[in-house]
């Protein structure tokens, strides 16, 4: 009888977590996050809270608050500049949940700054995985219309990107992916985001603006950095 009534309350659990919309209880297992908080970067002219939307669907699906974090910055100033605020919001993190390691999740001009942490700053046992949304890894034309030092350095054939790209694009034990979208409208060249020795996916016709909030893309980075 116990055994009876114990199944009937986990089923009736299960489907009011789907009627409401929530993770059930087997859906939590299954994408309980791994030992890895996450840090989010978002792009030119934005601020952390672009990452609102996607970090409460990590919530949702089991990863705690204070293993996801998020930071605005000054995006006019030279990504090398911003690398190392990510350095020290990478140490923040670690020291805070005592992880030995992050994923960083980047949306547009985010991507330049963690990639030249990862490429001269970073220890290879601080982080795991790199997410790009819509980055302008190898520039792009919209970038010539504004003149800040971080515009400056998104152009196509920059200095800036010269070096960053120099050898290995993919450098150090990080496992890299890009996504990349075909109705992008920022980033031009699209192909602009995709990063030699990366898992590079192209998706749907998503905006740029959006990637960051599109559900299904949402499903394929969760499944990145929690393999």
């Amino acid at each position: 009888m116990t055994s009876l009534l114990t199944r009937w309350l986990l089923t009736l659990t299960v489907a009011t977590a789907t009627l409401v919309g929530l993770p059930s209880p087997a859906q939590a297992a299954s994408y309980a996050p791994s030992s890895n908080p996450i840090l989010f970067v978002h792009g030119w002219n934005s601020t952390a809270s672009t990452w609102n939307t996607m970090i409460s669907r990590f919530q949702a699906d089991g990863w705690p608050a204070s293993h996801l974090r998020a930071f605005s910055y000054n995006t006019s100033q030279s990504n090398a500049t911003t690398a190392q605020t990510v350095s020290q919001e990478v140490d923040k993190l670690l020291a805070a949940t005592g992880a030995t390691r992050v994923d960083i999740v980047t949306h547009s001009m985010g991507g330049l700054s963690s990639r030249y942490y990862l490429k001269n700053l970073a220890s290879r046992s601080k982080v795991d995985r790199w997410v790009s949304l819509g980055g302008p890894n190898h520039g792009t034309s919209s970038a010539n219309t504004c003149v800040s030092t971080a515009c400056v350095e998104m152009r196509v054939g920059s200095t800036f990107l010269a070096t960053l790209n120099s050898g290995d694009e993919t450098p150090g034990a990080f496992v890299y992916g890009t996504w990349r979208s075909p109705c992008d409208g920022v980033i031009n060249p699209v192909d602009s985001t995709v990063i030699s020795g990366a898992a590079n996916t192209q998706t749907a016709c998503v905006f740029h603006t959006s990637l960051q909030n599109d559900a299904t893309i949402y499903g394929q980075v969760r499944e990145f950095v929690n393999p």
